[in-house]
């Protein structure tokens, strides 16, 4: 039965709890039962103080007590001799009468003090302790006395660590009851000094199994394991966190020195690409764990190298052309002890490539930068010579249209530089870049070599690398759709490829080519025996293949195609069917989409599903990205992030991103790399159906506890963990709020190095006052939800998970643009929306439509014309279509909206606060920077009215209108400005942070 915390301790605890800041882990009383207030602890406390002072960071001869109890006299110096309590402690109980506590001060009678730095110590009545400066309630000494609860003898005892580390509490007391027995009186009893880190008590259980437990600092505090209590057993317990690990090992005990060496790490291979070589290799073990890897190359003109590295794939770049090169790699653990060397790896380098090798990222704050989100293929077209349609030309109505899916590419992007830079965007988000194989895989989500530019986006002089450096020169980032949960159907060139699917029969002579040894995919070559295709390829045969491994191969399912053709088993791609080895990719299907399958089985039979916990395949993709880090791009967006386990990210692929970033162009831009994953809750609530390892927020986090070295069990076991620990009991964050008017520094050491998608705004912009509502409710549960990406709609859904992009009208469009451009997170937009471009069109009916029927339609003919930007969000000069798009009221309006939240630092990076403000969507925001000298105030309304009070007084300047208004006794109200139109008062603090006053003229909404 649940017990009713004593109803004199509730209130002051909870306040004492608040102000320590430690909601979340501690709680406002104990759950057991304290003493009533006649017990007699509480009369001796109304006419004696018992002070214990800590002598364990003293050396004195001596301990004085110089003390006046309140409203008296002091006692003469030195005061009153302490006697010995129990180690590192002394005591001594005073006389108060009537007073209720007293002054204090101590000494070794020898002219040595400690009076509290000068302010001497105010102590209150019963047991206090003074330890280094700090005083709190309770016996350190307690447990052989009689507070101690009578315990009958027998054969239990229980022995209690508790972790001292996250609480900060200099003394810790241990509040029980053996099961079926009694409470000891509040605040338990004095737990000991153990090790760094941890105190520790044994108790006597009598006959009892276990006992009821919670901890205080004895001052009011509390831990009570979140109203639950603490159930412990016999033996060594450890309390962490609150975990608790029974029959636990004594986390103070000296471990025994390390000698073992780990194994030699194995499968070590070598490849090269150009002048660089990616060494991958399978992890080595170790009794303790393996905490880097020695890389040693012996070559070319420069002799051995030794390169250290935390990741099972290392990529050495900058090599000597057409030199063979030795690789060895050894594990090492945190004793120093060293691996044998493992069996060599040879590569031999090819030629300097002409281009670029590398760029160099900009390495700025990311959310400084709004997010042009593009589909290459389909924004524009620079060089019609790449472009390609695929065998489902003429059946989904492109060939018609004129309308190739892969039109666009790098070199119309380039073109089109100043265009989205005109509208004010510094970022742009494309699309998958990585060589794509299906039949209609124009969107990049289809890859097939992870190490290759798919050559239907680039042209002589508009390579990928050509491409990042033009927007580099022009101040803008580039932001990589990348792909680390599955590969196409045709798997993943390099790890695995399927050799043969299916018959090739004459029904299926149209769509499948035949077998061709000679030839290789490359996407824009034409396959010559059929002298049409340029996807399949060798992969098809009328007779099974030698080493097939699918089942049935070739034998009649029972079903047909929609064209009325039979299909045969292997026809297409099946994660049961055997044609994909299990230790490369997983060998289910999804059966719950909130469930721990979705992590581990495939989500389409186009999308082959890596076993991405497989070291071999950690090591591909790990290997592949490099390549792009080397580029410069500026950040990555996940693909699918929600179906690979936490445990991995945070274990493998977000270190690999980190570490290179670092070890290319230094600590400051591995900082600033946007990392941002899609995790896709389509759900209108804080948690994704009560799923947390299926929220958005939750990928935001480091883990909370160790997990098996074996990636695939850990995977298990921290899904497992987490469910159970359920929503309520997962960490909390105020790094997106003010503290009242305060910027304050965020906390990111427990970030895990994701950022995400707001997917909940995303869910809600149905009308930007719900998406507002529904996003900020989310904020406490994300590590730093300033950095979320916020977008309305996107190429794959609009919100409420409509299949449609947004059609809510050009009002409703300038309200969430205003919204986003001003409120905590990074404004995304997807191509075209500036015109409500293909508005209520379907986004994706993949071959059954044309592509210009969808919300993927292409834009280029759009862009038609010369456009240069002089600055962001602003055109010296634009001729033809591409000017009529410019001058559309959305393309406008957000050119302002840029040009304003380039002016406010506090619109990009700033904390919010709704605190003391009434209005729908209205919010304080500011951003203060130290090193800069940066300090950026504002308030924010949008659409509404809005009234601020408790803010500074001071000048405040609207950016929109350059309305002057004049706080004196801290409050600010503001008219509604009308739908889509905003207030942006700026606080005028003069210097570098002088409010702007009116930002750009007056547009079509902001007026």
């Amino acid at each position: 039965m649940r017990r009713t915390p004593h109803r004199l301790l509730r209130r002051p605890l909870a306040a004492a709890v608040a102000a320590a800041g430690l909601l979340g882990l501690l709680t406002a009383a104990p759950q057991a039962a304290p003493a009533p207030a006649t017990e007699p602890v509480a009369a001796a406390a109304a006419t004696t103080a018992t002070v214990f002072y800590s002598t364990k960071t003293r050396d004195w001869s001596a301990y004085y007590l110089h003390y006046s109890p309140d409203g008296g006299s002091w006692t003469t110096a030195p005061g009153t001799r302490m006697e010995a309590a129990c180690t590192d402690w002394v005591k001594l109980t005073v006389p108060l009468g009537d007073a209720g506590g007293l002054k204090a001060t101590f000494t070794d009678g020898a002219g040595t003090w400690d009076n509290n730095a000068g302010r001497n110590y105010d102590l209150g009545t019963g047991n206090i302790t003074v330890q280094d400066g700090v005083v709190a309630h309770s016996d350190p000494c307690a447990g052989t006395g009689p507070e101690e609860p009578e315990e009958p003898g027998g054969p239990n005892s229980a022995s209690v660590y508790y972790a001292t580390s996250t609480v900060g509490w200099p003394t810790v007391n241990l509040h029980y009851r053996p099961h079926g027995g009694a409470w000891t009186t509040v605040p338990g009893i004095g737990m000991e000094a153990a090790c760094t880190g941890w105190v520790k008590r044994t108790v006597d259980l009598g006959s009892a199994t276990g006992l009821q437990a919670t901890f205080n600092n004895g001052n009011g505090v509390w831990d009570n394991n979140n109203g639950n209590d603490y159930t412990l057993a016999t033996g060594l317990t450890t309390v962490k966190d609150r975990t608790v690990t029974a029959s636990a090992k004594d986390p103070c005990a000296a471990e025994e020195p390390d000698t073992e060496a780990p194994t030699a790490p194995t499968a070590v291979k070598a490849a090269a690409d150009g002048v660089a070589v990616v060494v991958t290799w399978e992890p080595a073990t170790d009794d303790r764990g393996v905490t880097k890897y020695q890389v040693t190359r012996t070559g070319g003109t420069k002799g051995t190298v030794v390169a250290d590295t935390t990741s099972t794939v290392f990529s050495d770049t900058g090599l000597e052309a057409r030199t063979a090169y030795r690789y060895t790699v050894r594990a090492v653990d945190a004793a120093g002890n060293v691996s044998a060397e493992s069996t060599p790896a040879s590569a031999t380098t090819g030629d300097k490539p002409t281009a670029p090798a590398t760029g160099t990222p900009l390495g700025t704050d990311p959310r400084k930068d709004p997010i042009y989100f593009v589909l290459t293929a389909r924004f524009n077209d620079g060089d019609s010579t790449n472009n390609r349609g695929g065998s489902q030309h003429e059946k989904s109505g492109n060939a018609a249209n004129g309308d190739p899916m892969f039109r666009g590419d790098f070199k119309g992007l380039v073109q089109k530089l100043d265009y989205v830079k005109g509208l004010g965007f510094s970022a742009l988000w494309i699309t998958p870049v990585v060589l794509n194989r299906s039949d209609y895989d124009y969107h990049g989500y289809h890859g097939y070599d992870f190490y290759q530019v798919d050559p239907r986006l680039e042209s002589a002089g508009a390579s990928y690398q050509d491409l990042i450096n033009a927007a580099h020169a022009k101040g803008m980032k580039i932001y990589q759709d990348v792909v680390h949960n599955h590969s196409s159907r045709w798997g993943a060139k390099g790890l695995f490829t399927p050799k043969a699917y299916g018959v090739r029969d004459a029904q299926w002579s149209w769509y499948y080519d035949e077998k061709d040894d000679a030839f290789t995919y490359d996407g824009l070559t034409v396959e010559p025996k059929s002298g049409k295709s340029y996807y399949n390829g060798d992969l098809w045969s009328t007779a099974e293949p030698s080493g097939n491994t699918c089942l049935n191969w070739g034998t009649p399912t029972g079903h047909t195609s929609p064209e009325g053709y039979r299909i045969y088993n292997c026809q297409w791609p099946s994660p049961t069917s055997g044609m994909f080895p299990k230790a490369l990719y997983h060998n289910c299907w999804i059966g719950n989409w909130e469930g721990e399958d979705s992590r581990s089985c495939w989500l389409h039979d186009d999308l082959a599903d890596f076993n991405t916990e497989n070291a071999q395949v950690q090591n591909y993709l790990i290997g592949a990205y490099n390549k792009y880090i080397d580029m410069g791009v500026d950040g990555f967006r996940l693909d699918t992030a929600v179906h690979i386990p936490r445990t991995t990210w945070n274990r493998r692929f977000l270190p690999a991103i980190q570490e290179r970033v670092t070890q290319q162009f230094g600590a400051a831009a591995a900082k600033n790399f946007f990392v941002f994953g899609e995790v896709a809750a389509f759900v209108n609530d804080k948690w994704n159906r009560g799923s947390v390892n299926h929220s958005a927020q939750f990928f935001t986090w480091k883990e909370r506890k160790e997990y098996n070295a074996d990636d695939e069990k850990a995977a298990l076991e921290m899904y497992d963990y987490e469910q159970q620990q359920g929503t309520a009991a997962q960490p909390v964050s105020d790094n997106a709020f003010l503290k009242g008017n305060a910027y304050h520094a965020p906390d990111r050491s427990r970030f895990s190095g994701m950022n995400i998608i707001d997917m909940r705004m995303h869910m809600n912009f149905g009308d930007a006052n719900n998406a507002y509502h529904n996003g900020k409710d989310s904020d406490d549960a994300t590590n730093d939800a300033t950095y979320n990406v916020v977008y309305v709609d996107s190429h794959d859904y609009g919100p409420n998970k409509s299949s449609d992009r947004y059609a809510g009208g050009t009002d409703a469009w300038a309200e969430n643009m205003s919204l986003m451009w001003t409120f905590r997170g990074i404004p995304t937009l997807y191509y075209g929306s500036e015109i409500e471009f293909q508005k209520g069109k379907k986004i994706d009916c993949g071959p059954t439509c044309p592509l210009a029927t969808t919300g993927r339609a292409y834009f280029g003919d759009h862009l038609a014309g010369e456009v240069t930007a002089s600055d962001f969000g602003k055109v010296s000069s634009a001729t033809g279509k591409v000017a009529d798009t410019l001058a559309a009221p959305l393309a406008r309006h957000l050119q302002r909206l840029n040009e304003i939240r380039r002016a406010v630092p506090a619109l990009q990076m700033g904390q919010y606060s709704t605190e003391g403000i009434s209005g729908s969507m209205a919010y304080k925001r500011r951003y203060t920077d130290a090193a800069s000298g940066t300090d950026s105030f504002a308030l924010v309304t949008v659409s509404g009215s809005a009234t601020y009070t408790g803010i500074p007084n001071g000048t405040y300047k609207d950016a929109v209108t350059g309305d002057t208004k004049v706080v004196t006794g801290g409050t600010l109200a503001v008219p509604a400005p009308g739908k889509g139109n905003l207030r942006v008062y700026v606080l005028d603090l003069g210097g570098k942070n002088a409010a702007p006053g009116k930002i750009g003229a007056a547009g079509p909404y902001l007026k």
